[in-house]
């Protein structure tokens, strides 16, 4: 508030009825000290835990209530509420939320009745039909009266504690997460296990890492976690996989989704256009089932990366570790949280160990003054005394002589506590086992003090020992992995259809009157050309005009290097013919680009667009000006080298041209497309990222083969998804066997067969269904060897190894035939062999052409120097066009003018 608005709060101003003489009095320090009060309790008391236990004021509370309703037995939540109240200043809902959370979290209270469901969002039943009491774990980690600091409940009637003495990174276990005014934060559930190494580990002086593990399960890429600081970052998946090819199954959820909010987004995005499935059901109960059902002809694989880009089945979480120490905020990473929870640990175990210490000495001390009094009946000497002064005075005068072996003074309490002895102890004292019990009090103060001595191995062994009784069960659920990052525009469903009206020069999806282009999606970028060498990207839109004359429409890909544009034009009025070859990869949206030099009154005498770079034939044609000798001839575009878009290209002629004509489709001139496979992501790419797979071209197909003994080929699209067993990824050869020794489950012995796939596309079993049957040697090799190692039989020698060539053993037969057996004998193990040497058969390409390296196809401006192609045709002459004015009728891929 400005200066001037707080001189006029200060002062009594008039109300706006002037006939009333009221005033407005300003409430001094309103704003300025009852907000910043609040803000703090809602920071300190509220809303961020505390970095010595992990609690926030009302866990801390529950649990304290708990431990003083607790008789081992189960009770009512809504009793657990009602004296938590005695403790906390708000209302039973506030608590009861917190307590179903904490008991959701299933590490400091069993539960009993309906507590709700973390999968499925449903909530806990009413306070008064559930129950709770604390946990093993909890009793064991949580509470220790003697080491707790104590303070004033609210009301001042109660002693409650300050913080309780947790002896385990608790806050880290269990995640916190709260609002505050100013601030918030957001701590991540991480694994009990790996928290427990991680402070072991810290405790041996060795580096650590956490990464989060939530209770849905899923898959996260941690690679930006930062460590739990602000800035951070983690994507979280849910398990997807195909149960068939028109079913997906979801089995695990990202973390903070549940399945009705996973299932919303679904049916929203399908609704928006954006994936299409047919139905989906959700079969949770304890474990997350959600089945997608697809319509026939939709790619399992694209839908299952639609997902990811456009539902909650991939959410991102922003972690920001914030806790409360010594009344402040403090901003601090997960490492740092760790380090400090297992270093207030050690220190509560040092206390512990102090109190035993002092607990056992003190009872040594007693114990050892007590045999002194009764062994020596020192008793005896108080019977004459007549005050109780003089009683203590004939104790310690008694105890003198055989006080000097003790650890310290004998007090006056100490003597008092002699004379509470009753004369029955005294008359049924035993020596012998007065001595037993100080010899084993001094073992225990041997033992308490060797651990003093050695806190950190005793701290490792505390830990140690919480895994050993409490790790059961206590897994990791979340699988950690990298993502691919989903290209939206790849695997959205085109549910809408795109439209140009040319001559006018506009494009949109409302022009339904007009031509039909293509089908597309709301989030594709479309590429137009026009007559005069326009270029322009922009977003479907209902209506957009471009420019006139438009003769090329089309959905932009970005980065796409393998679409190759075609262009002859005319460089300004009157001027000379160029061709050019480009690749458009990256442009401005919406911006209008010149593809003819930029000079006025330029116009396209021929385009084509080839999406896998082909260079055609064209005829060109020129009109009957002056003495010009050469009228017609033939340009090959792939003589033509594949420039930058902004390059000017080749003169073609000085002289005016007067048509353009197709005569010959072209062929691909850029070399196969090399895959790459990454085995962190499990993905193909053409990045170079991973294992080189092979060059492919538009006909050929990879090779899987997983462990269950399925093949199938596939055409390598980069958005296939691949099975956890796969064990072969290649690609394929239709000429080359395959060959494989399996054990069939039925006839309980090992069989060896050999293989062609002979139905392209489709899922087959090489082995028998027997569920017991089971693959164990799998070769591509053209003369692939194998090795059987035989198990020995009592009281007889090893059947030495045997080798045997797989191409010999067995011709290759069909896909479903049984085999040859390999041995009657009994096998231990069969190992693959260097297979012996062969040269495979060379396959010719399609078409001896030269070809163009896709790494040329570059933004690459330079003009390049201007020749003038020799008009004599470099490929054959067959089907050379005639000198009439008939115009080619292409279908499309060469635009005539």
């Amino acid at each position: 508030m400005s200066e001037e608005n707080d001189d006029l709060m200060n002062e009594d101003l008039p109300s706006e009825d002037s006939g009333n003489q009221e005033t407005i009095t300003k409430v001094t320090g309103m704003y300025k000290d009852w907000f910043l009060d609040y803000a703090s309790y809602v920071i300190l008391e509220r809303a961020v835990p505390a970095i010595e236990d992990g609690f926030k004021p009302v866990q801390r509370r529950i649990m304290h209530s708990m431990k003083d309703l607790d008789d081992g037995r189960y009770n009512k939540v809504a009793n657990i509420v009602g004296h938590t109240m005695q403790y906390h200043p708000h209302g039973d809902a506030s608590i009861a939320d917190a307590m179903v959370q904490i008991g959701q979290k299933d590490l400091l209270i069993d539960t009993q009745g309906n507590w709700g469901n973390i999968l499925t969002g449903d909530r806990a039943a009413a306070s008064r039909y559930i129950e709770a009491r604390i946990s093993k774990f909890g009793l064991d980690v949580v509470f220790n009266p003697k080491i707790t600091e104590w303070q004033l409940s609210y009301d001042g009637r109660r002693k409650e504690p300050v913080n309780l003495p947790v002896m385990f990174p608790l806050l880290l276990a269990q995640g916190g997460e709260g609002i505050a005014v100013g601030l918030s934060t957001k701590i991540l559930p991480h694994n009990f296990i790996e928290l427990i190494d991680a402070s072991i580990k810290h405790l041996n002086g060795k580096r650590f890492k956490l990464v989060p593990d939530f209770p849905t399960g899923g898959i996260i890429d941690v690679s930006d976690y930062n460590d739990g600081n602000r800035g951070g970052k983690i994507r979280c998946r849910a398990r997807i996989s195909a149960k068939d090819k028109n079913t997906l199954v979801i089995t695990e959820i990202p973390y903070t989704t549940t399945t009705s909010s996973l299932i919303d987004s679904i049916l929203k995005a399908n609704d928006k256009g954006k994936i299409k499935i047919k139905k989906i059901e959700d079969n949770t109960a304890a474990e997350v089932e959600i089945l997608v059902h697809l319509p026939s002809n939709i790619s399992p694989d694209k839908t299952i990366d639609a997902l990811y880009a456009f539902t909650s089945c991939e959410t991102s979480i922003s972690p920001l570790g914030c806790v409360i120490e010594d009344n402040r905020p403090l901003f601090i990473g997960v490492s740092e949280m760790l380090r400090r929870s297992t270093d207030n640990t050690v220190d509560l175990l040092k206390q512990e160990l102090e109190i035993k210490l002092g607990e056992f000495e003190s009872q040594w001390h007693f114990a050892s003054l007590e045999r002194i009094f009764i062994e020596n009946r020192i008793y005896r000497d108080i019977e004459e005394e007549e005050t109780w002064e003089g009683v203590i005075k004939a104790i310690d005068k008694g105890l003198k002589p055989h006080t000097k072996h003790l650890k310290r003074e004998v007090t006056t309490e100490d003597i008092t506590r002699l004379t509470e002895i009753r004369i029955k102890r005294i008359s049924k004292f035993d020596i012998d086992k007065a001595q037993q019990k100080i010899e084993a009090l001094e073992d225990q103060i041997a033992e308490v003090k060797h651990h003093l001595a050695n806190l950190i191995n005793y701290a490792i062994a505390y830990f140690e020992r919480l895994k050993k009784e409490y790790g059961e069960g206590k897994e990791r659920k979340s699988e950690i992995g990298i993502f691919d990052d989903v290209d939206a525009t790849k695997v959205v469903i085109r549910n809408t259809k795109l439209y140009v009206n040319r001559k006018e020069g506009f494009i949109g999806t409302s022009l339904r009157r007009d031509e039909y282009v293509c089908d597309c999606s709301d989030i594709d970028d479309i590429i137009v050309f026009t007559e005069e060498g326009k270029m322009m990207v922009t977003k479907v839109d209902s209506k957009t005009f471009i420019g006139k004359n438009i003769i090329h429409v089309a959905v932009f890909k970005k980065k796409d290097k393998r679409t190759i544009y075609n262009m002859i034009y005319r460089d300004g009025k009157g001027g000379p013919s160029y061709v050019k070859r480009f690749a458009v990869t990256s442009v401005t949206r919406d911006r209008e680009y010149d593809m003819c030099n930029g000079s006025k009154n330029s116009a396209v005498y021929y385009f084509s667009a080839n999406p896998n770079g082909e260079a055609e034939v064209v005829t060109v044609l020129l009109r009957q000006v002056g003495s010009i000798k050469k009228l017609k001839w033939d340009l090959d575009f792939a003589e033509i080298l594949i420039k930058g878009r902004g390059s000017k290209g080749n003169l073609v002629t000085k002289y005016s041209v007067k048509r353009i004509e197709l005569k010959e489709k072209g062929v691909s001139t850029l070399k196969p497309r090399k895959i790459w496979f990454d085995d962190t992501v499990q993905r193909l790419n053409v990045d170079g990222r991973g294992e080189l797979i092979g060059e492919f071209r538009g006909e050929d197909r990879l090779l899987i083969i997983n462990q269950s003994g399925i093949v199938k080929t596939i055409t390598p699209e980069l958005t296939t998804h691949f099975s956890r067993d796969m064990i072969v990824l290649e690609k394929w050869i239709p000429k080359k066997p395959i060959s494989a020794i399996y054990f069939d489950g039925e006839k309980e012995r090992y069989y060896v067969k050999r293989f062609l796939i002979e139905n392209e596309g489709k899922e087959e079993l090489f082995i028998s269904d027997h569920p017991n049957s089971q693959l164990e040697v799998i070769s591509t090799d053209w003369k692939p060897m194998a090795e059987v190692e035989f198990t020995k039989e009592r009281g007889k020698d090893r059947k030495p190894n045997m080798e045997v060539n797989l191409e010999e053993f067995i011709a290759v037969k069909g896909i479903t035939a049984l085999g040859n057996q390999l041995t009657k004998e009994k096998v231990n193990q069969i190992n693959v062999l260097d297979p012996l040497p062969y040269e495979a058969p060379e396959t010719k390409p399609a078409q001896d052409i030269e070809v163009v390296d896709e790494e040329s196809v570059s933004g690459d401006d330079e003009k390049p120097v201007e020749v003038e192609l020799d008009p004599k045709p470099k490929r054959s002459d067959k089907n050379k066009g005639d000198d009439d004015d008939s115009e080619s009728n292409d279908n499309g891929q060469g635009s005539l003018f």
